[in-house]
């Protein structure tokens, strides 16, 4: 009991310190960067989606929504890409190293989230 006891001091007088500044961190202004526009808070990325991703080796385009619809191309990894729609799981996409268009599964193909703390 006593050791649980000092346990929970120690850990109380780590975690408050860092809770107080996370909140006056985000209580502070944004400072303005050099064109004077103020620039955003480093907690307001944990917000926004982030880049398109493909988490896969390869995915196969098709053209429809659907694993059952003919395959119209390959998206690899490391190529770009241009997401205009979505829809029931599906992204519409155009695939910038080939110029090929149609869906793919948002199984292997979504928005990268960051990780916050």
């Amino acid at each position: 009991m006593r050791s649980m006891r000092r346990a929970v001091l120690i850990l109380s007088a780590v975690a408050l310190p860092l809770a107080g500044t996370a909140t006056a961190a985000s209580a502070l202004p944004p400072v303005p960067d050099s064109t004077g526009a103020a620039a955003a808070s480093p907690l307001d990325r944990c917000d926004r989606p982030g880049p398109w991703i493909v988490d896969a080796t390869a995915v196969k385009i098709r053209s429809r929504a659907s694993t059952k619809s003919t395959s119209v191309g390959i998206i690899y990894r490391a190529h770009k890409f241009k997401v205009h729609k979505s829809a029931k799981g599906w992204h519409y996409i155009t695939n910038g190293s080939t110029g090929v268009k149609g869906w793919v599964s948002g199984v292997y193909v979504y928005r990268n989230h960051p990780t916050c703390f």
